[in-house]
């Protein structure tokens, strides 16, 4: 389990779609990595920051009928896993679509959006989601 510390360190990663890239094999990798689990080599200058495409598509998607109290006011709503341009997959929510109109292929892109709060007065948590691309 990571540190409160390690988790707020990672946020601007997260915001931004940050991941790590292997320069010995050439993957990358969501979220960042210390090691390449592929080829195995430590981060001895092989693994290097990397920013990853906030476009792609729909690879598999299902939707939610029934969730956590922290997201009932969202149900039914979809989620996703995206694989990126360059080959990422990422797993975020489908938002500003009619469920009946998702489909595996569709081209989406990620917009940093609410994701919930502490209470009525609380922090808000933000994070990205997926939106289709126009």
């Amino acid at each position: 389990m990571a540190s409160v510390a390690k988790e707020w360190r990672e946020i601007p990663g997260r915001y931004n779609l940050k991941g790590t890239k292997c320069e010995n094999c050439g993957r990358i990798f969501f979220p960042k990595r210390d090691f390449c689990p592929v080829c195995r080599r430590q981060s001895l200058g092989k693994i290097k920051e990397h920013p990853v495409s906030r476009v792609g598509e729909v690879f598999t998607y299902t939707v939610i009928y029934d969730a956590p109290d922290c997201n009932n006011r969202m149900k039914p709503y979809a989620a996703a896993m995206v694989r990126t341009d360059d080959g990422v997959m990422v797993t975020g929510q489908l938002v500003d679509v009619d469920l009946d109109k998702i489909e595996i292929g569709m081209r989406v892109r990620a917009v940093l959006r609410k994701l919930d709060e502490d209470g009525a007065n609380g922090v808000i948590h933000y994070g990205f989601k997926f939106v289709p691309e126009n």
